[in-house]
């Protein structure tokens, strides 16, 4: 359609599609001050979820754990996560992203907050698990948020733009650790029968970023496309000229007009069911929603690839994260072999012949800390990370999603395979970098969920799939805990394995050699 300028405004010469209103709010200052929100939204995730693994070996100073107890930490949040990732989804296509994301924010805030001053160890545990079911929503609700926010054609490159920020924001993760855990001061707080040392300290630190996030996004409006989907066309135009006027902060412009804007098949569908349903009451009514944003998913239309990327992000979070929760005390002892003398010695045989998942270090007053080059690792691995989202997302267009995958998936699973059998320790520790480097295709699997379906639809797949993505974590991570002492090759031998089987499934995924400046042409 053409653009018109009229006299003190711009507008357009008829009814618009939510594509052509979102191209004329175009791409500025919101839309980069979004992503970057966004991507520290999805970093705040990684801190509460992940940064666990950093305190798992200095806990021993005040709560007596085993190596099991141990697993059980670190996957209590990927529990609280899948527990609550489908209600969430829900709760997000129903009643919009902003209304779960920033209460979900604030409320783990205060959860992480009093974790952190708690005495008994299986506390903590439930207290983690409420962390991760409470910081679930923001999580997966924030792709959809942003992606909402963006047209087709800028949506893939928006999300992978946050994920850049997400893997900068990563790089907090061992940074933070080093600077708080590794200090030697203590607190005694009698009353409450602990004394608080760093590692509890650390606990909040990683909940700021997510506070924050929450008290910006109190400016920001319901995305449009959520909105319009509810039949508030004002409202969503009125968040599109309120994207409008912030991009227009920093240049003199003439107010954005929009009449109207028309519905396409799919919307008019959607507010067909809607008003089928607003005439149901009671729980009849709720399980009903429930049905209908759910069911859809595993139904023939979608059935396929709501499948594949199921497993997908299955494999993905089962390496990447699963197979993360005990790398910094991995490292720790690798690095701990190598500085010993050992100069031939696989993963495995490390694991099994020197193997001490105790052997931490104590400063003067007692207190236990990390090698430094674990955190130094831990660095690297993040800042690697970060790197990798932003090539991805400048060549996502240009080379496709379906080269990266591949290319990811295949790469990691052999570099896990390889562990069995390269004898060197630093060599190993490379490799295990590039293994849980798998994570990539943990957000291009998002992207493409918020390309593959509806928006009445798009934040519940997206849900689904990280809920089946963090049930991976949580096995991975108890497959170490359980596995690992006795049986290495097993547990990098399966995580290896599915990493390059979920590479030959995502030849399969609907459309996935389509370009997505073809979708949108």
């Amino acid at each position: 359609m053409e653009i018109v300028e009229r006299k003190g405004s711009v507008g357009k010469s008829s009814s618009l599609t939510m594509e052509d209103a979102l191209a004329m709010a175009k791409f500025g200052i919101f839309n980069v001050v979004l992503i970057i929100v966004s991507g520290t939204i999805l970093a705040s995730f990684l801190l509460e979820i992940l940064g666990v693994s950093y305190i798992i070996p200095v806990i021993g100073q005040d709560l007596d754990v085993s190596t099991k107890e141990k697993g059980v930490l670190s996957a209590v949040g990927f529990a609280g996560v899948i527990v609550s990732s489908h209600l969430w989804g829900f709760l997000a296509d129903t009643y919009g992203r902003r209304k779960i994301i920033i209460p979900a924010l604030l409320i783990t805030f205060v959860i992480s907050t009093v974790s952190s001053f708690t005495a008994n160890f299986w506390v903590i545990v439930f207290l983690r698990f409420m962390v991760g079911f409470f910081i679930s929503g923001p999580s997966s609700a924030t792709y959809a948020y942003l992606g909402e926010f963006h047209s087709r054609k800028n949506a893939s490159r928006a999300i992978m733009g946050a994920s850049v920020v997400f893997g900068t924001g990563g790089i907090l993760l061992p940074g933070l650790a080093y600077i708080v855990i590794n200090q030697g001061w203590e607190l005694p707080l009698p009353f409450l029968g602990i004394i608080y040392r760093p590692w509890r300290l650390y606990l909040i630190v990683c909940s700021l970023p997510g506070l924050i996030c929450a008290l910006i996004l109190l400016k920001f409006p319901e995305t449009p496309k959520f909105t319009f989907n509810q039949g508030d066309t004002k409202q969503a135009i009125e968040a599109i000229q309120w994207v409008y006027r912030f991009n227009s902060l920093c240049r003199k412009s003439v107010p954005l007009v929009i009449e109207s804007i028309q519905e396409d098949a799919d919307d008019q569908q959607e507010r067909e069911k809607r008003d089928a349903l607003r005439n149901t009451k009671g729980c009849l009514a709720l399980m009903q929603l429930v049905w209908n944003q759910t069911a859809p998913l595993f139904m023939s239309q979608h059935l396929q690839k709501t499948v594949i990327v199921c497993i997908l992000q299955f494999g993905t979070y089962l390496a990447a994260h699963g197979m993360f929760m005990f790398f910094p005390e991995i490292v720790n002892q690798l690095v701990i072999v190598r500085d010993s003398g050992v100069s031939r010695a696989t993963m495995c045989e490390v694991i099994y012949q020197y193997g001490n998942f105790s052997a931490v270090k104590e400063d003067q007053q007692g207190n236990l800390m990390l090698e430094p080059a674990a955190f130094q690792l831990s660095f690297v691995l993040e800042l690697i990370y970060a790197v990798g989202f932003a090539v991805i997302g400048m060549i996502i267009n240009a080379v496709g999603r379906l080269p990266i995958l591949v290319f990811v998936f295949v790469t990691c699973g052999v570099a896990g395979l390889l562990l069995f059998v390269v004898d060197i320790p630093i060599a190993v520790i490379w490799l295990y970098i590039v293994f849980l480097c798998s994570g990539y295709t943990a957000v291009v699997v998002n992207a493409i969920i918020v390309d593959l379906y509806p928006t009445s639809l798009r934040a519940m797949a997206v849900c689904i799939a990280l809920m089946v993505g963090r049930l991976g974590s949580v096995v991975g991570s108890n497959m170490l805990g359980i596995l690992l002492e006795r049986h290495c090759e097993l547990t990098f031998g399966i995580a290896s394995v599915l990493l390059i089987i979920c590479g030959l499934l995502t030849f399969f995924i609907p459309n996935i050699r389509q370009s997505v400046q073809t979708k949108t042409t």
